[in-house]
């Protein structure tokens, strides 16, 4: 096994040496523990705490899952298998009316936006659409996130989108805050992603995409109070140039910020190319950079 000599840096913690040695000795002193026993253990241990004081017992099974890859620390095999973003959700038995609906956003009547974490039957909906809709596909998420569907007055489900983790490097990004490693990684969980937004493919509404995202970008931050304890300050997303043009974020206020360098986060070599992604900001607070640089 290997030994670590450094700080290393996994899940926005800083792990010395010590910190390492400490998981490990949890671990032999605890043989019939599971991973998900573990990891409670290791979060109430550190106090690892979100914004609503509920423990980050899944960040820490992730940051184990990391060092364990690292050759850090072994851990207990597996009981059942991963139900994590790695792994495709089970298939659904869906079916959707594929008729065309082209309408103006009036004509459409009453729409709903809802956040659906909590109403599995419309969340498993989303999940269905997005692994067969969306370009890259749905495999879940894990860590703090929130979802949206937007339907009509019916119960037609017109849209989906998800927000989740920031991404740790973005060099337009951090240029535009403006903030230090330090306060990039005590303040990073004040910044969102948009992961995911998908207007059903037999949707053909003007305007609908960016009206959606006035919508959700209005109550983004109070809702994720509300779940995690604490307020966003900024949100981005990125858009594949090679697909889109980024229209409904321009239209919606976003800020073009710049492009992603066309490397993978998993590229340590940095020999692996990616599609460029534009990159869109846009500050739910006007005074965003005091709130991730103060």
């Amino acid at each position: 096994m290997r030994r670590m000599s450094e700080v290393l840096l996994l899940q926005g913690r800083e792990l010395e040496p010590g910190d390492i040695e400490g998981i490990r000795r949890l671990i032999a002193e605890n043989p019939g523990w599971s991973r998900r026993r573990i990891s409670e253990a290791l979060a109430s241990a550190w106090d690892w705490r979100n914004g609503s004081g509920q423990l980050k017992d899944m960040a820490a099974r992730s940051l184990l899952v990391k060092l364990e890859a690292r050759g850090l620390i072994q851990l207990p095999a597996r009981r059942q298998a991963p139900t994590n973003r790695m792994v495709r959700p089970p298939q659904l038995n869906l079916e959707w009316s594929a008729s065309p609906v082209e309408a103006t956003l009036r004509d459409l009547g009453p729409l709903t936006v809802r956040e659906v974490r909590k109403d599995r039957a419309t969340q498993q909906e989303c999940a269905a659409v997005l692994a067969q809709f969306h370009y890259l596909g749905w495999s879940g998420a894990i860590g703090e996130n929130l979802q949206y569907a937007v339907t009509t007055e019916a119960g037609q489900l017109l849209a989906c989108m998800v927000f989740g983790s920031a991404a740790w490097k973005c060099r337009v990004r951090d240029a535009f805050i403006g903030w230090s490693p330090l306060q990039k990684q005590q303040r990073l969980h004040s910044i969102t992603n948009n992961t995911r937004f998908l207007i059903l493919p037999w949707i053909r509404v003007p305007h609908l995409a960016s009206w959606i995202l006035g919508q959700v970008l209005r109550r983004l931050s109070g809702d994720w109070e509300t779940q995690y304890g604490h307020r966003i300050a900024l949100v981005e997303t990125f858009v594949d140039r090679e697909r889109f043009r980024g229209t409904c974020y321009k239209a919606a206020n976003w800020i073009h910020s710049g492009a992603t360098a066309g490397r993978s986060r998993q590229d340590r070599e940095h020999t692996l190319k990616v599609p460029v992604k534009d990159v869109y900001l846009y500050p739910l607070d006007r005074r965003f950079r005091q709130e991730l640089c103060g």
